[in-house]
């Protein structure tokens, strides 16, 4: 078993490495170029659309998720453990170099989010509960390769709601067993029981209650970590210039790190940026498509947002909590205990409780966002009821399995196979950026004329595939209403009937 965890170890490396990231660069910063820089240059817009109204449906009710509440979704399953363990080890390998290349990959990948993002809004499928897609849809609908889009949900749901959520609930129960400083055997299953019924009792209420769940739980856990990490650095805000100073020295290899080379601080900042945004690996665009916007356009900004918030927000200040408080790193392990330590010995033993309970609240959010990506692949294969009832029951015997048992098989196979899926994704995005570069223009002529941009697909009818976004009616739901029906026959008339 060990000999074969270092060949899918080494395999992923390499494959990761050489292939996802090269891939992912180039086609972000061609996706950078041909939108104009819109990940800068509509920034504005993304907060405006994040607050927009959710159209209603004929009978008065929503139509779907709100553009916030969809912006939750993905954002739960982005935002987890890694943000802290994850940035933690990508400074003790990389050094504060590392953050500078994190950065830079989240402003890069912003631009791939958003045709992502976008394409999944136009190709999404309108269900009983409202809206739902991602690139299986894509792949089917905007290329026509049903058989590409197939071999992407199997992938997705292999990784996010089994193998990760299993290993989110492991980080959970490790976390509350070392805060409880207890070894009993019946502790994990104890918890493990818990965290499993919480999880169905949201998975179980559809996507409506997920959205419900995920639009508190979110910023919940953003704003306890953000005053969590400004105290800290509040107290030593005369490191601050310091720290600075060091990351954009050690980006360009100005300062001696322990892993040495360029190369290395570069691709540690790189891959955390992209494991932690997963900007163009395919898992944000099932949230994306959840949302009823009123332009695709919308929705691929606020998913751009997303990368913003989990990598210039969340990320960052795992970074700056451990950079003001950990002068040296020499001999640093990275993993969630460099941020551990760095937490309480600023601040002391109360502040492990509290990241201990951010730590869970990273954590749950990501298994009920994972479990959405899931459901969403799982109803693109089949729209059998009890195909997704087994599915949900299913992953929630993931979660208790995981909190019980983890492995690094489980860990590396998972990795392995994201990449394949990223992999799949790019392809697809690459070859339908087109689609995305149109809907934008179309956006921004809207917009430049003074109006709230409005998309229906006689705009662009050359367009195969769009189910939805029939027209103006449907897409505002500001419905006409009909005059009551009236009988104009003379008053005698009506009398003898």
């Amino acid at each position: 078993m060990e000999a074969f965890d270092d060949l899918v170890l080494t395999g992923g490396d390499f494959w990761w490495t050489w292939v996802v990231l090269p891939v992912l660069a180039l086609l972000g910063i061609y996706f950078t170029i041909r939108t104009g820089v819109v990940q800068l240059r509509l920034l504005p817009s993304m907060f405006r659309v994040l607050t927009d109204k959710t159209p209603k449906a004929r009978d008065g009710s929503n139509q779907s998720v709100s553009s916030f509440q969809a912006f939750t979704i993905s954002a739960a399953s982005r935002v987890g453990v890694g943000n802290i363990a994850g940035v933690a080890t990508a400074i003790a390998i990389g050094g504060p170099g590392a953050v500078f290349w994190m950065w830079t990959m989240a402003f890069v990948g912003g631009a791939s989010s958003f045709i992502e993002s976008t394409l999944a809004q136009l190709y999404k499928h309108r269900d009983a509960d409202g809206f739902r897609g991602g690139p299986a849809y894509y792949m089917q609908r905007g290329l026509g390769a049903r058989w590409m889009g197939i071999l992407f949900a199997v992938i997705l749901i292999v990784c996010f709601p089994f193998a990760f959520s299993s290993l989110q609930a492991n980080t959970i129960v490790a976390t509350i067993t070392s805060t409880v400083g207890s070894d009993a055997a019946w502790l994990p299953w104890a918890i493990g029981i818990v965290v499993a019924i919480l999880t169905g009792l949201i998975v179980f209420g559809g996507v409506r209650r997920i959205a419900k769940v995920t639009e508190s739980l979110v910023p919940a856990m953003a704003l306890l970590y953000l005053l969590l990490g400004l105290l800290i650095v509040g107290m030593n805000i005369t490191e601050v210039p310091r720290v600075l100073g060091e990351i954009y020295a050690g980006a360009f290899g100005f300062q001696q790190v322990a892993g040495g080379a360029i190369g290395t601080i570069i691709m540690q900042g790189v891959k955390r940026g992209m494991f932690s945004n997963e900007a163009g690996l395919g898992s944000a665009p099932n949230g994306a498509a959840s949302a009823a916007v009123t332009h695709p356009a919308k929705q691929g900004l606020v998913q751009t947002l997303g990368v913003y918030f989990d990598t210039f927000l969340v990320c960052s200040i795992t970074a700056f909590i451990i950079l003001v408080s950990t002068p040296d790193l020499t001999g640093a392990e990275g993993g969630i205990g460099l941020t551990f330590d760095a937490v309480t010995g600023e601040l002391g033993a109360w502040a492990g409780i509290a990241l201990s309970l951010i730590v869970f609240l990273l954590a749950f959010s990501s298994i009920i966002g994972n479990y959405y990506y899931g459901e969403s692949n799982i109803e693109f294969i089949t729209e059998s009821r009890t195909a997704l009832t087994v599915y949900r029951v299913l992953a929630v015997v993931a979660v208790l399995g995981g909190s019980v048992i983890a492995t690094a098989t489980i860990w590396n196979t998972a990795d392995l196979l994201m990449g394949v899926m990223a992999i799949v994704n790019l392809i697809a995005i690459g070859l339908l950026s087109g689609v995305a570069f149109k809907l934008l223009k179309n956006f921004d002529e809207q917009r430049k004329a003074g109006k709230d941009p409005v998309f229906t697909r006689d705009m662009l009818p050359e367009l195969r595939g769009v189910e939805v976004w029939e027209d103006a009616e449907s897409v505002t739901g500001q419905w006409t209403v009909l005059p009551a029906a009236t009988d104009e026959r003379p008053a005698k008339d009506r009398r003898s009937s």
